[in-house]
């Protein structure tokens, strides 16, 4: 009984450390030509350390429900504590019934320069900028949460969304490219300002319709669940006509680009004919998927 009482207990205490995220974090310096310095080994390290044992939100993740997530830091120059790089960041979330995971967010992010001393300490404080590399691991740390919560429940990643605003908003002090308007249009402030934007809110019902009422409901009525999900795509249409070729659009779709090509080129038929105008309309960028649709 003793014994039992025990596995109990450690079992609870697993479960109570357990952060939210199950990310790869990989740092490339080969453009540097000293792609095997020490210090980048370290930051490797100390990122990965960082991202996955920081307590992001207030609640506690079993081991199964971490998000799976990877950062690819590519660095092109540095000199003394100045590193310039760039981060690609991708997220997953596991589809119901099956052992497939469908691509959530997919970011690359080119403007990424920050210091960094060997061994720094890496702390997030929620409230207060501590350097440009703690801010951009945790603006896009938030967008993942936000997204993959959106694609849970309707609207769900507002918490996660409204704390990515305010790192953006205390960030901007220090004169990082980024964080500001004038910083371009495919820029962290135009992505989180577009999410919450109500120009755009189609994006936020359409990553819940597609996830929750789409994917999910494939394994039990494939067909149901793909007529779902050209039913939610369809409706990029009306948010296209407001503000056509945005960043959001372009993000969602560099993200699903190639799983609705894959979905709706096998399985059960569903009528797809206003579906493929749409994509095209939407997604011209993609325009080569589209016309591999042929049913």
């Amino acid at each position: 009984m003793r014994n039992f009482l025990v596995i109990i207990v450690l079992s609870l205490g697993s479960f109570g450390f357990a952060q939210e995220l199950n990310c790869t974090v990989v740092v490339n310096s080969q453009q540097t030509g000293n792609d095997n310095l020490q210090i980048f080994k370290t930051l490797e390290k100390q990122l990965t350390e960082f991202v996955n044992t920081t307590k992001w939100t207030n609640k506690t993740f079993a081991p199964q429900e971490l998000i799976n997530c990877s950062m690819n830091i590519i660095i092109s120059e540095y000199s003394g504590e100045i590193f310039k790089a760039s981060i690609q960041v991708q997220s997953s979330r596991p589809i119901y019934g099956s052992s497939y995971s469908t691509p959530i967010y997919n970011f690359n992010d080119k403007d990424f320069t920050f210091r960094y001393l060997e061994f720094q300490n890496l702390i997030y404080n929620k409230d207060q900028y501590s350097s440009n590399l703690i801010s951009v691991l945790a603006f896009h740390i938030h967008m993942i949460l936000g997204l993959d919560a959106d694609s849970f429940e309707k609207n769900g990643g507002q918490t996660y969304f409204k704390q990515a605003q305010t790192i953006l908003n205390y960030s901007q002090g220090d004169n990082f490219k980024g964080w500001k308007l004038e910083d371009g249009l495919q820029s962290r402030f135009v992505l989180i300002d577009n999410v919450l934007s109500t120009t755009f809110k189609e994006f936020r019902n359409v990553m819940y319709d597609y996830h929750r009422l789409g994917l999910d409901v494939m394994s039990e009525d494939a067909k149901k669940g793909k007529e779902e999900i050209s039913k939610s795509l369809m409706r990029f249409n009306a948010m296209n006509s407001r503000r056509p070729n945005s960043f959001l659009l372009r993000t969602f779709f560099d993200a699903k680009a190639e799983e609705i090509e894959q979905m709706f080129t096998g399985g059960p038929q569903v009528n797809i004919a206003n579906l493929k105008d749409i994509l095209q309309k939407v997604a011209p960028m993609h325009s080569s998927k589209w016309r591999n649709i042929t049913f």
